[in-house]
């Protein structure tokens, strides 16, 4: 790691941290020549593939405001979508893959959207899923209707 401020390419870690749940760990160096100290930020970049081959940072914007359209009359709050987003994002770094294909992510984000509000999972698996008759909503809210039964058993157990 260069110093920002001689230049020079040696310097020692005094102390490291984790932050944002160990996904960035922040050091604090030391130059060698100079002695002066700073900060260095590292952090693990996952990749979104799209379709199209192009290769983006993964957001978790763009997964709120995705899914925000979805849960657009809703009653579902900010802090709802941003933690869905976090779980998503958890979901896709627990795979080990610093590539993802974008297909992946809506995958990850269906679950917890399911689980959130069951009107915003129809609608943003509409849209994913490209639906294209009656039935594919039928067979939808078939499937999600056997889900909501397993899950009211469970809790009544």
């Amino acid at each position: 790691m260069r110093c920002p401020f001689c230049r020079h390419s040696d310097s020692r870690v005094v102390d490291s941290r984790e932050v944002d749940d160990g996904q960035v760990i922040r050091r604090r160096r030391s130059c060698s020549k100079c002695s002066r100290r700073f900060t260095t930020v590292e952090e693990a970049v996952l990749a979104v593939v799209k379709r199209s081959g192009v290769t983006e940072p993964f957001s978790r914007d763009k997964v709120i405001t995705g899914v925000r359209r979805a849960c657009q009359g809703r009653p579902v709050d900010e802090d709802q979508l941003q933690l869905l987003a976090q779980k998503v994002e958890e979901t896709i770094r627990a795979t080990g893959s610093a590539e993802i294909p974008s297909h992946e992510v809506g995958l990850a984000i269906l679950g917890p959207l399911r689980e959130l509000d069951g009107v915003a999972y129809l609608r943003f698996a509409s849209v994913y899923r490209a639906f294209s008759s009656v039935e594919d909503f039928e067979k939808e809210i078939a499937d999600l209707r056997a889900a909501m039964a397993g899950e009211a058993k469970t809790d009544d157990d």
